[in-house]
């Protein structure tokens, strides 16, 4: 009888010396690659941080992936013919949004993909970046990251999928299926709250159980219902002990409320970090046991064995208790299918990476990502109404992908046929219109003599650059505030100008202005959105988010993104978030309303949509929610349809809305479509007092609008005793 990766997986553990197992929970991650790489590199580690990312550390062109690949297979084939019992490692990296090995195509950003509002879609490209993740041998990856933002202070809110639960469930599951079905690993990250006060990296937790289990926590559950084989734990302590060995979160709830089967990674030095930051370890031998202890089984990135080891022989930890995170180990490499086709065919690796069908899907991304903000008519152009098109700001000249992930180490990322907007705009527009970019030196002058003027802005955004101030930066050399999670580098951007003054002077030389944000996270915008005609936010939209961009600035594409995020007017407000829940009196500061600057769900389009006609049918499994989208403007579009709840009556204060479901649409000009959306009686549930989750009582009214705030049509339901039934008025507001 074949047996099954478990069951071949204890077999092989009850034949392993104690060194041998304890090299199972260990990594080895080296940084030069170039020079005796293969007498430093200790082959007997179970975890590898793949020497493909670290190849460019000194190259001065990239690495093919078929050279990546051949790199690859040779660090495998040592490691196997190093091993007693033949393990092969597991190779593994990031690729939030890329394939970060090398040169993968680069898509847009997570929170640029949390704008589609299309699951189907983010599946797509995560499918794509797992190919080229697998076609080298990369079989493990450090994505998808799933912590819900309410507070866009936090660097890294590029990272994510913006501040709602139910789109980072719905965008992190899809993320792991695409990953998992190419063979490779997707490990949710970070487990559990990874930010604080002010948005804050890594600091510690002070979230409540309630909100753990309502806000924090619900995104990784749907990422493990979808397969995720693995999770990273955060670098913060939570209810008084650090994630990295936190028994509640690692063992009780993750295993025992979840069933979870795979393994638990370390954070870069978290481990070390109860000792060294936590302090609640007197040394990394007891801080390595503490958190095998707790559940964890994989120290990254480098080598302890012999703080392990050392533990072992001290007495903080016993083989038995060891063999538990081997099993672990061992049953996903099994799974994976490691032991059977542990390597990658190099001469396909080329025929994959950024062949056409990515680059495609990359453009299709961007054009669905990228949110138009304000318009006051300038948009779209057209080509026969512009002769001159003035580009200022120095992001205009930058492949627009962001710094955050993407990259290989220490070298930029880089395509030859991933255009700046200012060579995308070029091309676009080819001999009919002139594009040109003039320094903001030249404003005064330059400006006037074109017929629309764009001012691309420039911000750095990701690990280590959590930010006091939402405005964008001016007269800096901004750099992160440590070296990125060790896997980035130190990322700089050099900002030359005041880039709010120079909205106001670009505004004030010509009339005719557009701003595009290139960001990963809000921005304030008070003190020039009044003087620019519009306002685009396209995000860091990915090696072909300029050509996106350029489509959509001349109607060839009619911007469709949503905000996954909540804009504020300021940083006084901060956080804010829609699904708050209400106060006992009001919301505004004494000098402001406390509406933010543009709601969650929010973005325009060339074309005007009407919703109508909405209805209800309640039954045992939850309610059909149906109502009809007219195109009813002139341009074809899609538009996001979305479905909130707010409840009243419960046994506890509940949000005064929740998003539970939406469903993007393309239609013709003039055309409509009746279309249903299902609710589960999940979906009606909640956390009692005694913080059960059940179809408690309460009363509830369903909201249909096009963004938070721009609500349509409203229906009204009520739980009563387990059961969902009608209620003839809406008593929620």
């Amino acid at each position: 009888m074949k047996q099954t990766p478990e069951q071949r997986a204890a077999a092989l553990l009850q034949q392993m010396t104690l060194d041998e197992k304890i090299r199972q929970v260990t990594a080895d991650m080296l940084f030069d690659v170039e020079t005796d790489y293969e007498t430093r590199r200790d082959p007997l580690c179970g975890s590898y941080r793949n020497p493909g990312h670290f190849m460019h550390y000194q190259r001065q062109t990239p690495a093919s992936p078929k050279e990546v690949a051949e790199k690859i297979n040779r660090d495998v084939k040592l490691s196997i013919d190093a091993q007693p019992h033949g393990i092969p490692p597991l190779e593994n990296g990031e690729a939030l949004h890329s394939a970060q090995w090398g040169m993968g195509t680069n898509f847009p950003q997570p929170i640029s993909l949390a704008s589609m509002f299309d699951p189907a879609l983010v599946q797509e490209v995560a499918d794509a970046i797992g190919k080229e993740v697998a076609c080298v041998g990369v079989r493990q990856v450090f994505a998808p990251v799933v912590n819900v933002v309410r507070d866009c202070r936090w660097g890294r809110t590029v990272e994510t999928f913006g501040e709602d639960v139910k789109v980072n469930c719905d965008c992190g599951s899809a993320m792991v299926r695409g990953f998992e079905k190419n063979g490779v690993i997707a490990t949710p990250k970070h487990f559990a709250d990874n930010y604080s006060y002010g948005g804050r990296d890594s600091n510690y937790s002070e979230t409540s159980e309630r909100t753990m289990r309502e806000t924090i926590l619900p995104p990784f559950k749907a990422c493990f219902d979808a397969g995720a084989q693995s999770v990273m734990a955060a670098y913060n302590g939570w209810e008084g002990v650090p994630c990295s060995a936190n028994r509640r979160l690692l063992t009780d709830i993750l295993r025992g409320e979840w069933g979870f089967s795979g393994f638990v990674v370390s954070d870069y030095c978290g481990v070390e970090g109860l000792h060294s930051a936590h302090k609640i370890a007197s040394s990394e031998a007891k801080a390595a046991a503490m958190a095998l202890k707790a559940g964890l089984d994989v120290i990254l990135p480098f080598n302890r064995f012999e703080t392990v080891k050392q533990a072992l022989a001290l007495g903080f930890l016993t083989e038995s208790e060891l063999d538990k995170n081997v099993l672990r180990v061992l049953s996903a490499k099994f799974r994976l299918g490691l032991f059977d086709a542990p390597f990658a065919d190099a001469q396909k690796a080329n025929e994959i990476v950024r062949n056409a069908e990515h680059k495609a899907l990359a453009l299709k991304a961007a054009r669905e990502a990228i949110v138009l903000l304000k318009n006051d008519g300038l948009l779209p152009l057209e080509k026969k109404n512009v002769r001159r098109i003035g580009l200022f700001g120095e992001s205009a000249r930058l492949i627009p992908i962001g710094t955050n992930y993407s990259g290989p180490y220490q070298a930029p990322w880089q395509g030859s046929d991933a255009p700046t907007p200012l060579q995308a705009l070029k091309e676009y527009c080819g001999d009919s219109v002139e594009v040109a970019f003039f320094e903001s030196k030249d404003m005064e002058q330059k400006a006037p003599q074109c017929d629309v003027c764009l001012y691309f802005t420039t911000i750095l955004e990701g690990e280590g650059s959590d930010r006091s101030d939402l405005r964008l930066p001016s007269f800096t050399v901004h750099r992160a505030f440590d070296d990125g999670g060790l896997i980035v580098d130190k990322a700089a951007q050099s900002v030359h100008e005041d880039q709010q003054q120079a909205i106001v002077r670009l505004c004030k030389a010509n009339a005719n202005t557009a701003v595009i944000l290139m960001n990963g996270a809000p921005i304030d915008m008070t003190a020039w959105i009044s003087q620019t005609r519009a306002v685009v936010e396209a995000w860091y939209p990915g090696e072909q988010g300029a050509r996106a961009l350029s489509e959509i600035l001349f109607g060839k594409t009619n911007p469709s993104g949503k905000l996954p995020i909540t804009v504020p007017k300021s940083v006084g407000q901060l956080p804010l978030f829609y699904a708050h829940k209400p106060t006992g009196r009001g919301y505004a500061y004494c000098d402001d309303d406390g509406l933010p600057l543009f709601p969650f769900g929010f973005g325009l389009s060339y074309t005007t949509f009407s919703l109508k006609d909405a209805s209800l049918a309640l039954s045992d499994f939850g309610a059909d929610v149906s109502v009809t989208l007219e195109n009813t403007g002139k341009r074809d579009g899609a538009e996001v349809v979305q479905l909130y709840l707010s409840s009243c009556a419960c046994a506890v204060v509940r949000p005064v809305k929740e998003l539970k479901a939406y469903r993007r649409v393309f239609l013709r000009a003039g055309e409509s479509e009746r279309i249903t959306m299902h609710l589960t009686r999940e979906d009606f549930s909640y956390y009692d007092e005694a913080m059960v989750f059940g179809l408690h009582n309460g009363e509830h009214t369903l909201l249909l609008g096009t963004s938070s705030e721009d609500i349509f049509e409203t229906l009204a339901l009520k739980a009563t005793d387990g059961r969902l039934e009608p209620q003839e008025e809406k008593q929620c507001n």
